[in-house]
């Protein structure tokens, strides 16, 4: 009788781990994570042409994009003589691209005069966020009206 006993206890455990990993097969594979994009943390400001303020904006694009082309649009009225603003279009540019790994249009940033990324933004992005972030670096923190930050006339 323990012997009998003994065998269903066996077969019972050999049926319950059958069925647990058939529901384990069932249910596959977890999902892919998607990649967390990056902006570079650091630009040479000699590969862009326009940089001579003291804080140079940069918008990575693609001609193919319609959300590249408004957020340059958008980027364009912080030019000031303290503010250099500069488009880098993928198709024209490509060698920029690869050498800072812009991997997803469009990415803008703000960086100081030594070319490090004060600030950095990836997709469509509001022009109050742009002007908010370029004040943010420019004064500490704070969200007011930066000198010499106006729109050039």
């Amino acid at each position: 009788m323990i012997v009998f006993q003994l065998l269903l206890a066996c077969v019972i455990a050999a049926v319950i781990i059958a069925v647990v990993r058939w529901q384990q097969n069932q249910r596959g594979a977890d999902s892919p994570t998607q990649p967390s994009w990056q902006f570079p943390a650091q630009l040479d400001p000699a590969d862009f042409a326009a940089a001579s303020g003291q804080w140079l904006v940069v918008v990575f694009t693609s001609s193919t994009c319609s959300t590249c082309a408004d957020v340059a649009e958008k980027a364009k009225v912080l030019a000031s003589p303290a503010v250099s603003v500069t488009t880098v279009d993928y198709l024209e540019h490509v060698e920029l691209h690869e050498r800072y790994g812009i991997d997803a249009v469009p990415t803008a940033v703000i960086a100081d005069e030594s070319g490090v990324v004060r600030r950095g933004f990836i997709g469509p992005v509001t022009a109050t966020d742009l002007w908010a972030g370029l004040a943010e670096v420019r004064d500490s923190g704070s969200a007011g009206s930066p000198e010499n930050c106006s729109p050039s006339e």
